[in-house]
């Protein structure tokens, strides 16, 4: 069983080989499943869709579906997380964890939701783990549902068209850039967890700071 779990994270992982084996399609259900489904929190969504990107500049792949039925994907995605939230509830906070869920990343996904409000819906589009999480705490929050569409929209083609036309014209400026390609992903999964990293390291700045205070004598 946990030989199986191993193969199948170090194929979900291998982005190259994903587009390989499904294009199109593949990219589409793993953006899918990254915004929707809690399972999918782990999932490759920015490297996925630059490397589709690539692909799509060496003719392997077809940009305007990407850019279609990616868009389509991400919207959907994040409107089923919406309605898991709204119809779950609080209930989600009391959940106990497992393998494929952490109430940890749905807290973290909360405080994301409690400081940008709406805004989280987009912005968080651009931080793995809290994207897939956000959708849910804003159900759960009555997120007023007009609203919501709308930052799902633009959250959604802004984080489809930027990841996948960053792809795309890196591979038309380089040609042999495909050949670097594992070097390409490596950066650019540096680059969409480091806000993450930012703001772990202000928070605990912020923590030290309070417990310092905490501490003087009065």
């Amino acid at each position: 069983m946990l030989d199986w779990l191993k193969d199948a994270f170090y194929f979900l992982m291998d982005v190259r080989g994903l587009i390989a084996a499904g294009g199109t399609l593949m990219v589409c259900a793993i953006v899918f499943v990254e915004t929707g489904l809690f399972v999918g929190f782990f999932l490759p969504g920015d490297s996925l869709l630059f490397s589709a990107g690539l692909f799509a500049a060496t003719g392997h792949l077809s940009l305007t579906a990407l850019l279609l039925f990616g868009s389509l994907c991400a919207v959907a995605g994040d409107q089923l997380g919406y309605v898991i939230g709204r119809k779950a509830g609080q209930t989600l906070y009391q959940r106990p964890d497992s393998r494929i869920f952490k109430k940890k990343h749905l807290e973290r996904a909360h405080d994301f939701y409690e400081k940008y409000g709406g805004k989280t819906i987009v912005l968080a589009r651009f931080m793995p783990i809290v994207r897939t999480f956000a959708p849910a705490v804003a159900g759960a929050a009555q997120m007023n549902y007009s609203k919501f569409v709308f930052y799902n929209i633009a959250g959604g083609v802004l984080w489809v068209w930027s990841m996948v036309l960053g792809g795309y014209t890196l591979g038309r400026l380089f040609p042999n850039i495909y050949n670097y390609i594992h070097l390409v992903i490596g950066i650019v999964v540096f680059l969409s967890i480091l806000p993450g990293i930012i703001e772990f390291y202000r928070e605990r700045k912020r923590s030290r700071a309070a417990a310092g205070t905490a501490n003087e004598p009065a």
